[in-house]
């Protein structure tokens, strides 16, 4: 158990460990067997915890499947919320996303790909991924707008927002087509490439 875990109370970490245990789990069970296979009554039973507990954690089937998904932009809100607002933003931005995928558990990258390559092949989690994109670009324009002053372009932050949550889809798209190569410093290594090549790409001739 890490550190992090030890000082929470003894019932947080208890529900952190039914969570992790679920979608865990899930991921496994889901590619063994197949997404439309498997029942959240096979989840509970193998996890042995009640469907009500499961709706305690998690509020749909698709919901557990992107588990890692909303784990990583989970963090980034909250590294989000501590931002310096000083410099570019994009600049400040993917800097915070460096920071979230560093912190990231040892094991997320490699069920991040699994994720990744389990969505390919089910229309309902594309789907349920795309509503979660959007949700979560939503909520970092409010985090940040919440943290600026009256004078704040509401159009330019939109847009930056938006560039970024671009980039980090082309980043993690390129890295999953090629099957994960480099595990976690192989996807940062992409991130960072790929925001490099946004001032050529906003000039790209038509």
């Amino acid at each position: 158990m890490s550190d992090d875990l030890r000082v929470l109370p003894l019932r947080e970490r208890k529900k952190l460990r039914t969570r992790g245990a679920l979608s865990e789990t899930a991921l496994r069970l889901f590619t063994e067997r197949g997404y439309d296979a498997t029942t959240l009554d096979d989840l509970c039973d193998v996890v042995e915890v009640s469907k009500r507990t499961f709706f305690r954690n998690y509020r749909s089937k698709e919901d557990v499947a992107l588990a890692c998904d909303s784990d990583l932009w989970s963090s980034y809100l909250d590294c989000v919320a501590t931002l310096e607002m000083t410099g570019p933003l994009l600049d400040a931005l993917r800097a915070a996303l460096h920071t979230t995928l560093t912190a990231m558990d040892p094991d997320w990258d490699r069920r991040f790909l699994a994720t990744r390559e389990l969505s390919e092949g089910v229309p309902a989690l594309q789907a349920h991924s795309l509503g979660y994109c959007q949700d979560t670009t939503r909520a970092i324009v409010e985090t940040l707008n919440g943290r600026a002053g009256e004078d704040v372009n509401e159009v330019r932050l939109r847009l930056t927002v938006e560039i970024f949550v671009a980039a980090w889809r082309t980043a993690s798209l390129r890295w999953t087509a090629l099957g994960g190569d480099g595990g976690r410093d192989g996807l940062t290594e992409l991130v960072e490439e790929t925001f490099a090549e946004l001032p050529a790409a906003l000039t790209s001739p038509a």
